[in-house]
């Protein structure tokens, strides 16, 4: 039995993509995850299939497993041989209980690592546009929790000789139970009520919201706007400074809720575009791609290789699963002869770019029509023999209006599309129950995915319903036959355009 191990990591302040590069790798690799209930869903979905995910998160007002418990379990996983990531939100030694989880193994003889993270009020800071110190106005930085315990008073915080500080910066965690008390004994011990203050709620996530006053009036603020925890409260006169350099919140898509449908190797790109615009967006990948290939027929094409006239992909998971089968062939790319090579769309274009093989053909429109007729307005198709690689639900168009120009077609199955089950997949709960502003659309494949699968994607009641996107006339086809309509579809076949998109539909409603 190998031995196991325990690794105290910090997810960070809740943007997925604020998890260290050591953190991520440990995810991919773990055999089990204890987590906390405000660690982001994305982060769980770097783990393996078969990894066993334990969530022992507190929620006010709800059931939760104390730390006496969670120790205990860290403990029996590693005992038994497993590699265990106990993901923490923030950094597992700030307000974390990650040094008094590190002292249980320690007593048990089990071997661990302290992974860092990005604690919360460095997120709320950078992302409301405050710097935590200046050179001019703020050279101390305090980090206090306002979440005391009345049984150990010898550890609580002494609010008012902070309010006697100077040039200082405050941080307050878990201090909107506390939050009037704490003001007031901020000013008792010195403070102006005029500091100015402010309060950052689900900092560095599409539903930030960041409210600014003073110390004397934030809380009526903070009741005013509804924020509540998890909220970070700063106090200091850095925060001024928010007024000439607030960036995050300025971002068109802040506070949407946008579902990205499409499989697991590709929903990132669209993802992080539309993170970077400040959406928050739920990857539900209702298709996956696996490598498959008839045997008898890859030998056939791979003999007769050298002697196509034109190489053409029509996606860029066809491009990856080609060449995979073509370097275990072959070890040289000389290989293929002097073909030329055409592309569904720019996404495909770069995954062939990406080997350092000229695209000679990219249509405007990522679609088969046109990569059609782009190949036929060439004039080189008469008695061409062309090889088409694609997926196990590629449309027929493609190479129908390929014959009609009289080439010699060969279409060569690389991949098959697969339906993912979603019945016990923590993101389509989270969409159940809450829906979003927008689902996103970039396949038929997908279309029909979600309609089987409508018993586990049904909203509750009080959801917000969608708006249907689609990324092309294609796929607004299909979602029109399984009568979801089309609420707004991309100018052009493109990620760019789907983006675009979007902002222009939300930005209306």
């Amino acid at each position: 039995m190998s031995e196991g191990r325990v690794f105290l990591v910090g997810a960070g302040p809740g943007d997925p993509g604020l998890l260290t590069v050591r953190g991520r790798a440990l995810l991919e690799s773990a055999e089990v995850v204890v987590y906390d209930r405000l660690v982001h869903l994305a982060l769980l979905a770097l783990c393996p299939p078969e990894c066993e995910r334990i969530c022992v998160g507190k929620k006010a007002g709800g059931d939760s497993v104390d730390q006496e418990e969670i120790g205990a379990l860290l403990v029996e996983h590693a005992l038994a041989g497993k590699q265990v990531v106990r993901l923490k939100g923030g950094d597992p030694f700030v307000f974390g209980r990650g040094g008094e989880e590190a002292e249980v193994l320690a007593q048990a003889g089990v071997a661990f690592e302290i992974v860092p993270g990005v604690t919360s009020s460095l997120a709320a800071g950078s992302f409301a546009g405050i710097p935590l110190t200046h050179r001019e106005i703020a050279s101390t930085l305090v980090f206090a929790t306002g979440h005391e315990d009345p049984a150990k008073r010898s550890a609580s915080v002494d609010w008012r000789t902070l309010g006697a500080l100077r040039q200082a910066t405050l941080c307050i965690y878990m201090g909107m139970g506390r939050l009037e008390t704490i003001l007031v004994e901020l000013v008792a011990g010195g403070l102006a009520p005029d500091t100015p203050a402010a309060c950052v709620q689900w900092a560095s996530l599409g539903t930030q919201r960041t409210v600014t006053a003073t110390v004397g009036t934030l809380v009526e603020e903070t009741r005013r706007a509804g924020l509540a925890a998890p909220s970070i409260v700063l106090v200091g006169e850095v925060i001024r400074k928010r007024e000439s350099i607030a960036w995050f919140e300025q971002r068109p898509l802040l506070g949407r809720r946008i579902v990205v449908t499409r499989n697991r190797e590709k929903a990132g790109e669209l993802s992080g575009r539309l993170e970077r615009l400040g959406a928050t967006v739920l990857e539900l990948p209702l298709v996956s791609i696996r490598p498959k290939v008839d045997r008898e027929v890859c030998g056939e094409v791979f003999t007769e290789i050298g002697t196509y006239d034109w190489l053409v992909f029509s996606s860029a998971n066809g491009v990856r699963c080609f060449f995979d089968l073509f370097f275990a062939a072959f070890k040289d790319v000389r290989a293929l002869g002097v073909m030329r090579i055409a592309a569904v769309g720019e996404a495909t274009a770069r995954a062939i770019r990406d080997l350092h093989l000229e695209v000679e053909i990219v249509p405007e429109r990522a679609v088969a029509e046109d990569l059609a007729s782009a190949l036929v307005e060439t004039g080189s198709l008469d008695s061409a023999k062309v090889l088409v690689v694609t997926g196990n639900l590629g449309r027929d168009v493609l190479v129908r209006k390929l014959e009609e120009a009289r080439a010699i077609v060969d279409r060569f199955p690389v991949y098959e599309n697969l339906p993912t089950d979603l019945s016990d997949d923590a993101v389509a709960r989270d969409f159940r129950e809450h829906g979003a502003d927008a689902v996103l659309f970039t396949s038929s494949s997908a279309a029909k995915s979600f309609a089987d699968q409508q018993a586990s994607l049904e909203l509750t009641a009080g959801a917000v319903r969608p708006l249907v996107g689609s990324i092309g006339p294609i796929t607004s086809a299909t979602l029109r036959e399984l009568e979801f309509g089309v609420d707004f579809e991309a100018e052009k076949s493109t990620l760019d355009s789907l983006v675009a998109a979007v902002v222009e539909r939300l930005q209306r409603s």
